[in-house]
């Protein structure tokens, strides 16, 4: 081991294991998150007002949830702490003219660095397909920056950036089925 010992290759391990669940800890909360963003919400039993709290509470107490740039900026904007958070997500829930009835997060590309046993910053592309209930629809793809932190209640969003990278017009009927809610996240 040339003048390592075994305490010190197990505290690499350690150290090295850590990381790992560091990582496997913000891939799991930032898919939380677009999962309940997801339209129709796949978690059963759970109202907008509902949905709304359980996405504020993904935030730190200090965290921030951003729209950036052209288009991400001006319709999204920026909010801070959970309460805010939970407030933005209210509204863009709310019903409106027309109702979006179909939106599935699609992430890619992938990034995760500056991992820390306490901290992680990474990037992702997205894919939205939207569809309202006039028959209109639309593809959105943004890039993601997300900065997350270990709390003592758990891994946090810290600050959450999304920037727009192209929106598109979908053909009316596109998609000739739609999910009206979830049976695999039923309870049996």
């Amino acid at each position: 081991m040339h003048g390592r010992t075994i305490l010190d290759e197990l505290a690499n391990l350690q150290r090295r294991v850590a990381l790992l669940e560091a990582e496997a800890a913000v891939r799991r909360l930032l898919a939380r998150y677009l999962f309940l963003c997801d339209v129709p919400l796949p978690e059963p039993g759970m109202d907008a007002d509902q949905r709304a709290e359980a996405i504020g509470r993904l935030f730190a107490d200090d965290g921030v949830w951003q729209g950036v740039g052209g288009a991400h900026g001006a319709q999204f904007g920026e909010h801070r702490g959970p309460a805010k958070i939970a407030a933005h997500m209210r509204r863009f829930f709310a019903a409106a003219t027309p109702r979006q009835i179909f939106n599935t997060h699609y992430l890619t590309s992938e990034q995760i660095y500056d991992l820390r046993e306490d901290h992680a910053e990474g990037t992702w592309v997205q894919f939205q397909p939207w569809v309202h209930d006039d028959g209109s629809a639309l593809i959105r793809s943004s890039r993601l920056r997300v900065t997350f932190r270990r709390t003592d209640g758990g891994w946090k969003i810290a600050r959450y950036r999304t920037e727009n990278l192209f929106i598109g017009a979908l053909p009316d009927g596109w998609a000739h089925t739609l999910i009206g809610n979830s049976v695999l996240m039923a309870v049996e």
